[in-house]
């Protein structure tokens, strides 16, 4: 079984070593290339706390690794921890569930929030934490660039008919694999189970012939990599 692994790095070559210790083929093909942004981040002194929706925003939280951190899932709590940061709540869940924590283990009377994100993301999580009463600096911290092509061994792969599976991280990821391969035969896709973290990720799915779409129960890489047979 060959499964197509769309996530950009370096989260694809962990999910590539997942699937061979699962027994499977996987073919690495990010979609989407994280680049770093440069933040004009306050002080740790003048925050409360840092949250974070993936662990890509880590790049640009050296300094703050004082503070606690609030994690959108247990995954990015794990990857924050290895950065340094030592108290550490994670949300288990999505960008609602860290909301909630927010309101849990915060103070809105209190010092700032930064909420470090993707770059054109997190806007609805700034409402949320406003409508709690949060004062939040928002920054991005790093922008996700489509990849325009696929590798050539994905490529190949794909008219090959070897490809039963292909995995999608993000609504991002989706969209961009969707345009990078809008010059393939649309058929090459009708054998493969597409498989999504999150509803937003399969809705972006939806112009290809999949022979199926399926959404994992919750946003993490274990119950998608639990949807392979």
């Amino acid at each position: 079984m060959s499964v197509l692994v769309t996530r950009p790095q370096p989260g694809a070559a962990e999910t590539a070593r997942r699937l061979v210790e699962m027994g499977r083929t996987p073919v690495v093909a990010p979609a989407i290339e994280i680049v770093p942004v440069a933040a004009d981040l306050p002080p740790p002194g003048d925050l409360q706390a840092v949250l974070v929706t993936s662990g890509n925003a880590f790049v640009a939280l050296s300094r703050h690794c004082a503070l606690p951190l609030l994690a959108v899932g247990d995954a990015t709590a794990a990857k924050g921890r290895a950065c340094g940061f030592t108290v550490v709540h994670s949300a288990g869940r999505d960008a609602d569930a860290l909301a909630e924590l927010a309101a849990r283990v915060c103070d809105p009377a209190g010092l700032p929030l930064l909420l470090a994100s993707q770059e054109g993301e997190g806007r609805a999580l700034v409402r949320a934490l406003s409508a709690a009463g949060f004062t939040v600096v928002h920054r991005s911290a790093y922008a996700a660039r489509p990849v325009p092509v696929l590798p050539a061994a994905a490529e190949a792969a794909l008219r090959d008919g070897a490809v039963t599976h292909a995995l999608f991280f993000s609504p991002a990821t989706a969209r961009a694999f969707v345009a990078s391969v809008a010059a393939l035969p649309a058929g090459l896709f009708a054998p493969i189970d597409a498989l999504a973290i999150s509803p937003a990720a399969a809705a972006a799915l939806d112009s290809l012939p999949w022979h199926r779409i399926r959404v994992a129960a919750a946003p993490n890489q274990d119950e998608l990599l639990g949807l392979l047979p």
